[in-house]
Order: structure tokens, then C-alpha cells, then sequence
């Protein structure tokens, strides 16, 4: 199979990017080692725990792996980045979390890749649930760079992509990495409001996304201000990207916001039940209740 004709196959399944590597071990997991090491994972267990040796080879998933098919979905909408977005008494939700679950969106999309190459081979879907290196093997796949916010990203099309790999036992030519294009410019880690960035290198201790989704217990006082309004991640980091200024949007419905910047007094006064009923089947659920309560009273405070 050629590069284009698995292309064109995985846009029939949705997916805007496309490329192969090959299922081996990844020179990057010396650099992942060294970051869990570092403690910049903070308290995200499931980036430290046995799954990190399952991480050093893909074929500790899938035995009979002889390639990785490496695939982006669009997911970014026509509304404004939250850098251009000066309603203080309005929430911001990350941009990938406005609609519904992305798992589910690109499990789908990658079972049907499998089953259009053929019954003839062993594979396996994977998505950010799965101890793989994705944005490594998507570089290698030729998808786009690991950029100094350390998305990937891709030229012409920016990085506002979620990201799947799909393991099988045929063996399909691999793409290659393309170069690096972020030059000089530090815009991203500039415009960090915590400091969560040096260049190609993120300490999630300091990330809002990881204050708001991750941590289970209070957020250390000394960022409180920084966060703003910002109730469940952040996206700063992309939306000053100059990669991004011209990104395309996605005519998906799964990704349209249900209710975009929600007021922050509409999500102050939910209960647990209207809480399960708003967000339902969407990645917000993840903070819980309890986590997303304390979100917005951060927020509320950062609004006076």
C-alpha cells in the first residue's frame, strides 16, 4: 500500500492526517524516562506507573505490531481563541472539550480503518488511553514537529488535532519526520501565565490543564490568579501560536460546543446531577464534580 492510498483511506474515515511508522522502540523514550524522573508528571500516576515500560516498545501491546498507522482529527471551531476572548464572568473550557468524548470519536473512526485494510492481519486501536508515545511516532509518521509547547504540529495546518494510532501486523512504508519549524520564536512559552514552559519541555505541576483536570485536592494558592477563567484546561499555549493564526475548522458536529464560555454563575449553581447531565458523554467529566466546583470558585474569585 502507498503512503497516498492509505491517505485517502483514513480520509474516508475521518481523519484529516495520516502516515506510518514503524512498531519499534522509540528513541524518545529516554527523554520520556528522564521527565517521569524529573517529577514533572506531578501527581497523572498512570504516566509513572508499570504502563511506562509497556511504553518503551509498542509491540508489548501488540506482539505481532510491524507498523504503526498514525492519525490527526481536526477538531478546531470558527469561535475565538481564548487570547482574543475578554468576557471575564464567562468560563473558558479547553477547545477539544466543547463537545463530545474524542475517545469514542476516533476509536470509531479507527476500527473502521482497520477493517478497510483487509481481515487479513492482527491489530489494535489506540488513543491517549494507551501507554504509546503518540506525538513521537506521529512525527515519525511524518504527520508534523513536536513544537516548544510540545504539540505536535503540522504545516500548513497548525496543531488543534487529536491524535490515534492504530497497531497492525502488516508491514506498510513508513513516512519520515519533517523539519522543525518553530525557529526563534518562544510566543508560546512567553505566554504561559504559570510558567509551565521551556523550550520542548512542559512541567505539568504548573500546567493549568493539570491544576484543572488532573490534580484531586486544592490548587496551590500561588497560581490562582494565573489561572483566570479557565474551568477545565487551557489553550493558551496553541492559540498564540503563529501556526495557528490560519488553522482550518472542522465541520464535525461531535466537536461543536454545546454551550460555548458558559457564565460562571450557570456552573457555580449546578448541581451533581445537572453537572452529569450537561456534560455527559464529554471529557469534562474527568475533573468530577468536586474538581470542576473547585475550578469555578477559582475562577469566580480571578472575576471578583
Amino acid at each position: 500500500m502507498s503512503p497516498r492510498d492509505l491517505r485517502g483511506m483514513a480520509a474516508e474515515c475521518g481523519f484529516e492526517l495520516a502516515g506510518v511508522a514503524p512498531a519499534l522502540p522509540h528513541p524518545d523514550t529516554h527523554r520520556y524516562n528522564d521527565w517521569v524522573t524529573r517529577g514533572l508528571a506531578g501527581e497523572m500516576r498512570y504516566l509513572t506507573d508499570h504502563r511506562a515500560t509497556i511504553r518503551s516498545d509498542p509491540r508489548l501491546l501488540l506482539p505481532s505490531a510491524r507498523s504503526i498507522i498514525c492519525v490527526g482529527k481536526l477538531y478546531n471551531g470558527p469561535e475565538p481563541y481564548s487570547t482574543r476572548f475578554d468576557a471575564s464572568e464567562r468560563a473558558w473550557i479547553s477547545r477539544y472539550a466543547w463537545g463530545d468524548d474524542y475517545h469514542d470519536v476516533m476509536r470509531a473512526g479507527l476500527e473502521r480503518l482497520a477493517r478497510r485494510l483487509g481481515a487479513d492481519h492482527e491489530w489494535r486501536v489506540c488513543v491517549d488511553t494507551a501507554p504509546l508515545l503518540e506525538r513521537s511516532y506521529a512525527r515519525q509518521a511524518g504527520l508534523g514537529w513536536i513544537g516548544k509547547n510540545t504539540c505536535l504540529i503540522n504545516e500548513p495546518l497548525g496543531s488543534w488535532f487529536f491524535l490515534g494510532e492504530l497497531l497492525t501486523s502488516l508491514e506498510i512504508e513508513p513516512g519520515g519526520p519533517p523539519p522543525d519549524r518553530c525557529g526563534t520564536c518562544t510566543q508560546c512559552i512567553d505566554a504561559c501565565p504559570t510558567h509551565a514552559l521551556t523550550p520542548y519541555d512542559l512541567d505539568a505541576t504548573r500546567c493549568i490543564s493539570y491544576f484543572t483536570i488532573e490534580l484531586r485536592g486544592p490548587i496551590p494558592d500561588e497560581h490562582h490568579a494565573a489561572i483566570g477563567r479557565h474551568v477545565f484546561g487551557c489553550d493558551i499555549c496553541q492559540d498564540v501560536c503563529p501556526w495557528n493564526r490560519r488553522a482550518p475548522v472542522t465541520d464535525d458536529p461531535a466537536f461543536a460546543p454545546r454551550e460555548f464560555a458558559p457564565p460562571l454563575e450557570k456552573l457555580a449553581a449546578l448541581t451533581e446531577d445537572e453537572f452529569r447531565a450537561m456534560f455527559r458523554n464529554s471529557p469534562v467529566t474527568r475533573a468530577k464534580y468536586a474538581g470542576f466546583r473547585r475550578n469555578v470558585a477559582v475562577a469566580m474569585a480571578n472575576a471578583r
